[in-house]
């Protein structure tokens, strides 16, 4: 039986490519901003606060929440959502390991 391609590379490697692909939208990047600079966050705070449809607002959002960047909890017909500093920490660090190792010219 042949393993997927991606079984061949190292569990912190995918994890980071997972949450860099994560991290490819700016309007993902944006989210995060807001809700570092809220310190929490409804939904719909959200949506005023980027030129996008709630739909869409939704959906981005779902792919934070998918690789644990943020956290959210149902509060009556509405989801507040903050950053998961522990994920958030451990990407920080992975990223920085990761650039640290570079040696460019």
């Amino acid at each position: 039986m042949s393993l997927a391609k991606t079984e061949t590379f190292n569990q912190s490697d995918k994890e980071l490519a997972n949450v860099a692909k994560a991290l490819s939208h700016p309007a993902r990047i944006s989210i995060l901003r807001i809700l570092n600079e809220l310190n929490s966050c409804i939904t719909g705070e959200i949506v005023e606060l980027i030129p996008l449809s709630q739909s869409t607002v939704s959906q981005h959002l779902k792919e934070l929440k998918r690789v644990n960047l943020i956290k959210g909890e149902i509060e009556g017909p509405r989801t507040c959502y903050c950053l998961n500093e522990t994920v958030i920490e451990k990407t920080k660090s992975i990223f920085t390991t990761l650039f640290s190792t570079f040696k460019c010219c």
